[in-house]
């Protein structure tokens, strides 16, 4: 059985920096594609950033181009989003997602795990 669970979130100011982290329970998290998604209070769940399995071609949703960074340690099982420069209207819960075929989607019915989300706070 594949699980999530995402470390890392907190109440931070504007321009601070915060690294989240996502550690997956199997050792096949390294042929799994990562990505993380977001969700604000009252919106809609948002695609983030997310890799493939090879670490490759990396994506990132235009407010965060510059700012965020998605990588893996396949060694440790380990997912992470570095975050900085955070804003106000980064403030929501984080999930971080696997899809066992390697790949990675905007979309997140192709997700087919899901973590328990972290929450993140920017004050002004």
């Amino acid at each position: 059985q594949v699980h999530l669970v995402e470390s890392g979130g907190g109440l931070v100011q504007a321009g601070d920096s915060l690294r989240l982290s996502c550690v997956c329970s199997v050792r096949t998290f390294r042929t799994f594609g990562l990505a993380w998604f977001r969700q604000a209070p009252g919106k809609e769940r948002e695609f983030v950033a997310g890799m493939l399995w090879s670490a490759e071609n990396e994506y990132y949703t235009d407010s965060v181009k510059g700012r965020f960074t998605i990588s893996r340690d396949n060694a440790k099982n380990t997912g992470y989003l570095q975050m900085n420069s955070l804003k106000p209207e980064d403030t929501a819960v984080y999930y971080c997602a696997v899809e066992i075929s390697g790949g990675f989607d905007l979309k997140e019915d192709d997700y087919d795990y899901w973590g328990q989300g972290t929450q993140v706070t920017v004050s002004s």
